[in-house]
């Protein structure tokens, strides 16, 4: 088994304004529960949103901190998601049911990533 990191991006600005609905946050609950009883999801949350966030960036040996909201990004991580699958083809089929919960007026995209695991005996 592999873990793979999924990354949830949305656009802050095209988001519903009152959130996820009721009817959406029972049908996320029912996928988050059918996925935890298949050994499948680890770990999960939703984000709070970027205006409450700080960017630490280091460049040219300087750091600096920004503030959000992050105007500059059209997308933003939301949440995240911590698959365990047997292969990306099976986490990317999750993370597909992921999506379509949301219907059409979210936009929603994901970023699928395996996880580097420390080498045997380290």
């Amino acid at each position: 088994m592999m873990r793979f990191m999924m990354l949830v991006r949305i656009d802050e600005r095209t988001a519903p304004a009152a959130g996820p609905s009721p009817e959406l946050m029972a049908e996320m609950g029912r996928l988050m529960d059918e996925m935890t009883k298949a050994g499948v999801l680890l770990d999960t949350a939703g984000l709070r949103p970027s205006a409450e966030g700080s960017r630490v960036r280091l460049s040219g040996g300087k750091l600096s901190v920004t503030d959000g909201p992050f105007a500059e990004a059209k997308e933003v991580i939301g949440g995240y998601a911590l698959l365990q699958a047997a292969s990306k083809e099976e986490a990317v089929e999750w993370a597909k049911r992921f999506l379509r919960v949301h219907g059409d007026e979210w936009e929603v995209t994901t970023e699928i990533r395996q996880v580097e695991e420390p080498p045997p005996g380290a």
